[in-house]
């Protein structure tokens, strides 16, 4: 057995802090009673805050898959066209969901190491001229390629384009970890995910919702039962839930949250700048390339890197593995052994990336990867220059 703290360096689920831990080791408590009314108070009200709204946040036991689904039948009807781009794996299972559902997604394709190109939603939207298109569904940060995109943008466009369209946006890889503004960017449903940048196991998802959002749910058509946003917002009106909800990661999320707001949300998102334009450098040294291909969309919660041809990356994935017990993201989909994963997001300091850097540097000279010297020397100028 390894010595040592294994390093969890996938993009999620991240490292669960002390903090965190300690709050879900507690006792289960009567999800009907007044201590649980106070502890759903605390995380309805405070979440409010991390999507940066002053609408309902609607929390489900769930996968962030549970909350694509939940955003989508709420709000739409068997048939409908919704418009999707293809920023990476997560875009595209989004879209493979709606069609599931009985929805007609139309997917602008790309090469997955671009942004979502709003101008290209613009026109798409000026062509409907019945506005057939019932919304406009889209990742803000692509999980498997590492890749930020403009939300503010893409409100810019819908609204150029005069489209009623709603707007739903993923951001179980960014929701604290890169800045985000669901009310301010007019973004209808915001779908995120507890196990990422909220730093808690996975097991919760979430639907922050608009007032556009809530007035289509009133006629929406899809059927809806377990994900019904009517349910649980009459229920959170009272602090409690429709159904047994998952109590004790609860009590993580508030300690999340506290976590977060005594950091200052402006704070957390300079550090994890900081930490994705180290590790970049490093990737830059190393004589590798960045996925993304574009610095102005470079995720900040994450950094995909492309091995050279010939090179397998689950190999050396592997390999770090077992010399190094560290894990890192393998390539999905389309990317499958082409490129590694760093996660940078969540509970993490400078440290702990150095650490993580080593790894992957000694990893990538025990693989054989063609590599030059000196990436975690220039990860280190970066940290230490302000």
């Amino acid at each position: 057995m390894a010595s040592g703290r294994h390093f969890l360096q996938i993009p999620g689920p991240t490292n669960v802090p002390d903090r965190i831990l300690r709050a879900i080791d507690a006792p289960t408590i009567d999800h009907r009673g007044p201590a649980f009314r106070d502890l759903a108070g605390a995380v309805l009200e405070g979440s409010k805050a991390i999507f940066q709204t002053s609408g309902p946040v609607v929390i489900f036991p769930a996968s962030g898959t549970g909350a694509w689904e939940a955003a989508l039948v709420n709000t739409l009807s068997a048939g409908d066209r919704v418009v999707m781009f293809e920023t990476g794996h997560f875009a595209t299972l989004w879209r493979d969901l709606a069609e599931r559902l009985g929805l007609a997604p139309e997917f602008i394709e790309d090469d997955w190491r671009g942004p979502v190109d709003a101008g290209a939603i613009e026109a798409r939207l000026a062509e409907d001229r019945a506005h057939e298109i019932k919304a406009v569904c889209v990742v803000h940060n692509e999980t498997s390629t590492g890749v930020a995109s403009d939300i503010a943008a893409v409100r810019r466009a819908i609204d150029a384009a005069g489209h009623p369209a709603l707007l739903m946006v993923d951001t179980i890889s960014s929701l604290g970890s890169i800045d985000y503004r669901h009310e301010e960017w007019g973004v209808d449903v915001t779908v995120g995910g507890s196990q990422k940048g909220l730093m808690l196991p996975p097991g919760l998802s979430f639907n922050a919702v608009s007032e556009k959002a809530l007035r289509a749910s009133e006629t929406s058509g899809l059927p809806c039962a377990y994900w019904d946003w009517r349910g649980m917002l009459g229920a959170n009106a009272q602090n409690m839930f429709p159904y047994t909800p998952a109590t004790n990661l609860l009590f993580g999320l508030r300690e999340a949250i506290e976590m977060l707001q005594e950091e200052g949300l402006a704070n957390v998102f300079a550090r994890h700048d900081r930490h994705a334009a180290a590790t970049r450098a490093a990737v830059q040294a190393w004589g590798l390339e960045v996925l993304c291909r574009e610095p102005t969309a470079y995720s900040s919660s994450l950094t995909a890197v492309l091995l050279p041809d010939g090179h397998d990356a689950d190999a050396f994935r592997a390999a770090t593995l077992e010399r190094f017990d560290m894990s890192l993201g393998n390539g999905l989909g389309r990317l499958a052994g082409k490129v590694f994963r760093i996660g940078h997001l969540g509970d993490f300091n400078d440290l702990m990336l150095m650490g993580t850097l080593a790894g992957v540097e000694m990893g990538l000279g025990l693989a054989g990867v063609p590599r030059q010297s000196g990436g975690v020397a220039r990860a280190m100028d970066v940290l230490t220059a302000d």
